[in-house]
């Protein structure tokens, strides 16, 4: 086991259907950073971390998680790795019928048989990181989107996990909301000594708290560096993709026939 890298991909291999996502992925996580995975939508940052899960199975290569690799596991190996993960979903993933309170207190009852006693206090300063306290008692349908990212974020960290996962923190967010969850990924990373992973396609608030940034394209990894080494980059899809420029080499549409085949066959 490589102690100072919790997550290592090498040589990943995936497809949904035909549709071929990863082609020799590599790339390491060192430990006790915030590590940004960026690339542009449908390049498969968000099927990444479902590999590092365990949902999916890779048709080639390994993804270990402290030493382990992660789809020789059976069920019980596969719980038990998950204890090591915290999550914090896309959409939120909020339990709608459940409190604030009751959201954050799950993983916790789950992961440890602890007294009610205990899981009260460990809740409420899981909230309290968040800012989000006073909110114990609320349903996620009375939250602001701002509100329930946070609950999320205090969801995924409320077991202590040793790895945090942030699927598209940034997303749908207001100026003011996306300040809260960058500088919290940050601040709680740090205090809490966990591993954060990052995969985002917002360039600029990514770079305002990661450590280091992998940017994935055409099923590889097409750059990686410190924030300024990629920012600086003159490599010609680091250069439009970190810089939004509307020319270079990645592809607007998604791969297909030709529009005329496609209009001549919808004729028939």
């Amino acid at each position: 086991m490589n102690a100072s890298h919790p997550v290592e991909v090498s040589g990943l291999h995936f497809a949904y259907g035909e549709h071929r996502v990863f082609s020799g992925l590599s790339l390491s996580i060192p430990r006790g950073k915030v590590i940004a995975v960026l690339g542009a939508s449908g390049c498969g940052k968000s099927t990444l971390l479902k590999l590092i899960g365990g949902q999916l199975q890779p048709a080639g290569g390994s993804i270990k998680v402290d030493g382990e690799v992660v789809h020789e596991l059976g069920a019980d190996g596969l719980y038990a790795m998950r204890r090591k993960l915290g999550m914090m979903f896309q959409s939120s993933g909020l339990f709608s019928d459940l409190t604030v309170y009751e959201n954050i207190a799950f993983p916790i009852r789950e992961h440890y048989d602890l007294p009610e006693e205990l899981v009260r206090p460990l809740v409420l300063m899981k909230l309290h990181a968040v800012g989000l306290r006073g909110a114990q008692g609320m349903k996620p349908a009375d939250l602001s989107g701002g509100m329930t990212r946070r609950v999320a974020l205090a969801r995924a960290i409320a077991a202590d996990p040793q790895i945090v996962m942030y699927d598209e923190p940034f997303a749908g967010l207001d100026p003011i909301s996306l300040n809260q969850i960058g500088g919290l990924i940050r601040r709680l990373n740090d205090a809490l000594e966990t591993t954060s992973i990052v995969v985002t396609y917002d360039v600029s608030e990514a770079l305002k708290v990661v450590d280091y940034v992998y940017v994935i394209a055409d099923g590889v990894v097409a750059g990686e560096g410190t924030p300024q080494e990629v920012e600086q980059s003159e490599d010609p899809y680091l250069q439009q993709f970190m810089h939004a420029l509307p020319d270079g080499p990645a592809r607007f549409h998604f791969p297909g026939r030709p529009i005329g085949e496609d209009l001549r066959l919808a004729r028939r």
